[in-house]
C-alpha cells in the first residue's frame, strides 16, 4: 500500500472541500476501497473520512416512502423494520450481499459506488481497460464464466457487484447528491450508471466533487416483492445472476410488473421488454417464460458464460412465480 495523508470530516462542506484536494477520495467503510488499494490498483494520496457525517437516519416522507442517509450501514438499513414490511426486495438483497461483518462497515452511499469488477480488473498483469483505460480486455478472450451478457462492450464485460443496487433499481429510487456551491440534485438510479461503450472507467455519471447524502424510496409499489441470488458458494460471493421482482395480480391477471437483473451486465438492469410481457397477461408458468425469452433477447455470451442466458431466464421465472405466489 502506498504511502496516503488522512482526515475525517466532520460536516459535509469540510468534506466536499477535502475531495478538492489532489488525489482526494472519500472513505466510509472501506470495504471496497482498502482492498484496492492494498493491490495497488486504486491509489489515493488523501482519503477524507466521512463516516463521521450526520448521514446515518432512515426518516418516513409525508407521500409514504423513505429517505436512506448515505451513511447507513447495510445491516441497519436491513434490519429496519420499515424496510422489512414495506421494502422486503430490498431486506432481501442486503441479507444476500456479503458476510454479516461487511454488511456491519458497508454504507448505502459506498455500496452504490463500489467499482464494477472482475477478476482481470484485480490482477495487475492482465489487461483491463477500467483500471487502465486502452490496455485492453482480456475478459474477453479469457476465462469469462462470471461476466456479462447483458450491455457489454468490447473494451468491457464486467458485471456490477451490488445486490442492494438491484433492488433500488426495481423500486425506482433516487440518489441525493451534493456539491460545493451548486444546488443538490436528485439521480434516478436507472440513469446513475453508464455502461461501458469505449470508456469503463467512467461508471457513474456523478461530477467531480459530488457527494452522495441519501437515497429516497418512493411509496411502495403495488404487488409482493420478491429478491432471488444464485451463486456459486452460499455466502461472500456476487451473484451469477440475481433478480429483484415486484409483481401485482388481480384475480390471476398481473396488473403491474417490475424486473430487475444483477450479475448481468456493468450495471443493474431493469428489464422492460420483460415487464411488458407481463402487463395484462394470466400469471402463470408461461406468461413467466415469454417474460424471459423478452428480457434475454439481446444477450450474448462470451463462451464460458454463455451459460448465463438460460440460468437468467430460469432465475425469472422462479422468482416472477414465487412473487404472484404461483406455484
Amino acid at each position: 500500500m502506498r504511502p496516503f495523508t488522512y482526515e475525517r470530516a466532520t460536516d459535509l462542506e469540510g468534506a466536499v472541500a477535502a475531495l478538492s484536494l489532489p488525489g482526494a477520495k472519500f472513505i466510509s467503510g472501506g470495504t471496497n476501497l482498502l482492498d484496492l488499494m492494498k493491490l495497488e490498483i486504486e491509489r489515493p494520496t488523501h482519503l477524507v473520512d466521512i463516516s463521521r457525517l450526520p448521514l446515518k437516519e432512515i426518516e418516513d416522507l409525508p407521500d409514504g416512502g423513505l429517505q436512506i442517509g448515505a451513511q447507513v450501514s447495510n445491516s441497519d438499513l436491513a434490519a429496519d423494520r420499515r424496510v422489512r414490511t414495506r421494502y422486503p426486495v430490498l431486506s432481501q438483497a442486503l441479507l444476500a450481499g456479503a458476510s454479516g461483518q461487511l454488511r456491519n462497515k458497508a454504507s448505502t452511499g459506498g455500496n452504490l459506488l463500489q467499482r464494477t469488477r472482475c477478476p482481470y480488473f484485480y490482477d495487475t498483469a492482465a489487461d483491463c481497460n477500467k483500471r487502465e483505460p486502452g490496455a485492453g480486455c482480456a475478459a474477453i478472450e479469457g476465462f469469462n464464466r462470471s461476466h456479462a451478457i447483458l450491455g457489454a462492450s468490447d473494451a468491457c464485460i464486467a458485471t456490477h457487484p451490488s445486490d442492494m443496487a438491484v433492488a433500488m433499481t426495481v423500486l425506482e429510487a433516487q440518489i441525493e447528491v451534493h456539491a460545493a456551491g451548486r444546488a443538490a440534485r436528485r439521480i434516478a438510479i436507472g440513469d446513475f450508471y453508464r455502461l461501458p461503450g469505449e470508456t469503463p472507467h467512467i461508471e457513474t455519471v456523478l461530477r467531480p466533487g459530488e457527494i452522495i447524502t441519501a437515497v429516497t424510496l418512493p411509496p411502495p409499489p403495488a404487488g409482493r416483492q420478491r429478491y432471488r441470488k444464485v451463486r456459486d458458494r452460499v455466502s461472500y460471493a456476487f451473484a451469477l445472476v440475481s433478480v429483484a421482482a415486484v409483481v401485482a395480480t388481480d384475480g390471476g391477471t398481473i396488473t403491474a410488473a417490475r424486473v430487475a437483473f444483477g450479475g448481468v451486465a456493468h450495471k443493474p438492469w431493469r428489464s422492460t421488454p420483460a415487464e411488458a410481457v407481463l402487463m395484462g397477461r394470466p400469471a402463470n408458468m408461461a406468461t413467466f417464460w415469454g417474460a424471459a425469452e423478452a428480457a434475454m433477447e439481446n444477450a450474448v455470451g462470451r463462451g464460458y458464460n454463455n451459460f448465463k442466458i438460460e440460468l437468467a431466464k430460469r432465475t425469472l421465472c422462479r422468482t416472477l412465480a414465487q412473487a404472484a405466489q404461483v406455484e
